[in-house]
């Protein structure tokens, strides 16, 4: 068996190339009449089965008609027209008019009920969506077995693209528009082909989703969504107290989630007791619509709550916009400006070839009604040449000869009936020739100036603003009007106690469960190397020996007693391959100092409020210096006697305050220690710790300092 070799680049060329090209092109990215082509395919076919004047059909039958066009299955088409309903009510304006259970945008366990039982028609917008579709507006092409034409685009009278929402996933990129007002884009457009610019403080200011919710409008944020196609923006739910029944009724929740994921969240909160106020949370969605109830216990504050739920549950989630259309069919991420240019030059193109087809069939008409203007001279002839001519085939040219007209307006003239051959008739006809030469005199302005394009537009885009506009759905709330409820005021506050183990486990106990039972539970060759006061709204610092450090609030570590492991810190922080915490404390808000002490015999003291920053991060690099590897860390609030000792055997007994304060985290700071050649700096402890009888023999005036040996009678207490 022959192998063929080939390199994997042409491999993934020929093979994974074109695929991911149908997909971008043909499949996921919307374009800029704003479907895609499973949309325009669907609706195309509802159109056609007049469903744009007729009744309700069974959405089965329109699947069915729909496969002609799209060979991807009936359920995938189904799939397609349910989001596409009024009755999913995913869309600002619906395309299709439903009847029967379509699920819910907003549930995701509210299923659809299936083809055969629902029926469907196209939605009243619809009409402005295929006008003139007839006329030459849009290029046509086979379908997929080249039985029938199907449109490239469709003549979408309005920036469709901008008033319902659109996502996508291709190969290697996305698509995410959100939702405007249309009302508002048609100003915005409008505004656009008057002035070539759009002020997005004034005519577009946000987006606005069916769901409803309230958008928190950052005006630099949402300006820079808006230029760029790029960005993201927080939805908050709406909500009502009642009084009452003591609950809080959502009715609107943002366009990126569901009610389950809501009450999952919510339920998950409250199994961990992160959430105690909450008696009970269920889905009331019925016929009046969304619903999601929250019961309360008594005397809670539900505005607070709903500020602490906002903050760790969907209520209020964010909407990531990635503008990414297909122009051409090559994919954009455009800015709304660029997206209504482009969406101009499309309609304008729609425009003039829609004025054509016009000019056309007026011309054509008008060259019709001069050949019929000459009979009028002499009825008689007419009528002669056509009694008189002995075959049919002869008529035509008979006619043609004796008035000196075309063919084509032989054959008009030929087909008229006999009891219209009369001079009444023919002047009637005749008389439209004169409003005709004005029409096409018209046409023919709007051609040469594209002005009157524009113009047209406008006046259309104000005809459709005053038919189908609706008032905002989502409200606009600027941030800087939110009041800011800080999460610590809602954690429980008691005093706790902290210890870290040699071998990484970490334990917060309560003073109170410590008081009951005192005695470890530690694994074997473990011990603790650090313990310390807190209370449960603190904020703990541990240092790795990679020169990290991590922080946590106290809350954050779930209670334990003193009978258990605790939580193991390579798993609660995360920690790289190798990497332990080798010290912890209080930062006591960030007050106080650290002293780091390395086996070269130096050491630095840094203020802990180097360690501080504006948002809650959870690790900061480069803590200390690793120029030399770390022998000691303590935290002080004022300045101790500290005791280092050498592995040649010297102690050196030093006040901190000798040490200056760096404010650089990665200092070295001074010399403490002076060392021979070969030696290190093995352990420092504090001064009050040890049990020298003499400890000022020790001690010295200044730094750096070799020390002295360490006492045949200290030597025990040493430890060495």
């Amino acid at each position: 068996m022959d192998i063929l070799e080939e390199k994997i680049t042409t491999t993934l060329k020929n093979n994974y190339m074109p695929y991911a090209m149908s997909v971008i092109i043909s499949r996921a990215i919307p374009e800029i009449d704003g479907f895609k082509p499973s949309h325009r395919k669907l609706l195309y076919t509802m159109y056609k089965m007049n469903l744009l004047t007729s009744q309700r059909t069974k959405s089965s039958n329109v699947v069915g008609q729909t496969m002609k066009l799209n060979p991807h299955g009936d359920s995938a088409i189904y799939e397609t027209m349910v989001r596409l309903t009024r009755g999913n009510e995913a869309l600002l304006h619906p395309y299709i008019d439903s009847k029967g259970s379509f699920g819910k945008i907003y549930s995701r366990d509210t299923a659809y009920a299936a083809a055969r039982y629902t029926e469907v028609k196209l939605a009243e917008i619809c009409n402005e969506i295929f006008s003139d579709i007839d006329k030459n507006t849009v290029d046509f092409v086979d379908n997929y077995d080249g039985t029938m034409k199907e449109p490239t685009l469709l003549p979408v009278a309005f920036p469709n693209i901008l008033v319902n929402s659109n996502q996508g996933i291709a190969v290697g990129m996305a698509s995410n528009i959100a939702s405007f007002n249309l009302g508002e884009v048609c100003d915005a457009t409008v505004e656009f082909l008057k002035t070539g610019d759009i002020d997005f403080e004034k005519t577009l200011i946000a987006p606005d989703f069916s769901t409803g919710g309230i958008i928190l409008y950052d005006k630099d944020q949402m300006i820079e969504l808006l230029k760029t196609g790029r960005g993201s923006f927080r939805i908050r739910s709406k909500y009502k107290y009642d009084k009452k029944n003591n609950c809080i009724d959502v009715y609107e929740i943002p366009y990126t989630t569901t009610c389950e994921a809501i009450i999952e969240k919510i339920r998950d909160l409250i199994k961990a007791g992160k959430i105690k106020e909450i008696v009970d949370v269920r889905d009331e969605i019925g016929f009046e619509g969304f619903r999601l109830t929250i019961d309360l216990r008594r005397g809670v504050d539900p505005g607070a709550l709903m500020h602490r739920l906002f903050k760790m549950t969907p209520l209020e989630d964010t909407f990531s916009a990635n503008f990414n259309v297909l122009i051409g069919g090559t994919p954009y991420v455009l800015g709304v400006k660029e997206i209504i240019e482009e969406w101009c030059k499309f309609r304008i193109d729609c425009i003039k070839r829609r004025t054509q087809y016009d000019l056309d069939k007026a011309n054509e008409r008008l060259h019709l009604l001069l050949g019929l203007e000459k009979i009028l001279l002499d009825i008689d002839k007419a009528i002669r040449i056509i009694r008189n001519t002995q075959e049919d085939k002869d008529v035509i040219p008979n006619l043609m000869e004796g008035f000196g007209i075309d063919r084509g307006q032989a054959e008009f003239i030929a087909e008229i009936k006999l009891r219209n051959l009369n001079k009444e008739y023919i002047l009637k006809r005749t008389s439209e020739i004169d409003s005709l030469k004005k029409e096409i005199e018209k046409l023919n302005h709007i051609l040469a100036h594209e002005e009157e394009v524009k113009k047209i537009i406008i006046n259309e885009l104000a005809q459709i603003k005053k038919k189908y506009a609706i008032p905002r759905k989502s409200e606009i709330l600027n941030v800087d009007d939110i009041e800011e409820v800080e999460e610590e005021i809602f954690i429980d506050d008691y005093n706790v106690k902290i210890f870290l183990t040699e071998g990484n486990y970490l334990k917060k106990i309560s003073l109170v469960s410590l008081r009951s039972q005192s005695e470890h539970k530690l694994k074997d060759n473990d011990r603790i190397i650090c313990e310390f006061d807190a209370t449960n709204k603190d904020e703990i610092l541990l240092f790795s020996n990679k020169a990290n450090v991590y922080k946590l609030r106290c809350y954050e570590i779930p209670d334990t007693k003193a009978s258990a492991l605790g939580e193991f810190l390579i798993n609660l922080l995360g920690l790289d391959e190798g990497e332990r915490i080798i010290y912890s404390c209080n930062a006591n808000g960030y007050t106080g100092h650290a002293l780091f002490f390395f086996e070269n015999g130096k050491g630095a003291k840094v203020p802990v409020s180097v360690y501080k920053t504006k948002g809650y991060r959870k690790k900061l690099t480069s803590a200390y210096s690793d120029k030399s590897p770390i022998c000691a860390i303590f935290y002080i609030q004022q300045d101790e006697d500290f005791c280092a000792f050498s592995e040649s055997g010297k102690a050196l007994v030093f006040n901190s305050s000798q040490i200056s304060e760096k404010t650089t985290r990665t200092t070295q700071g001074v010399q403490v220690l002076k060392l021979k050649k070969g030696s290190k700096l093995s352990k420092v402890v504090m001064a009050k710790d040890l049990g020298f009888n003499d400890i000022e023999y020790y001690r010295t005036k200044n730094i750096p300092a070799a020390g002295y040996y360490v006492k045949e009678s200290d030597m025990q207490i040493s430890l060495f």
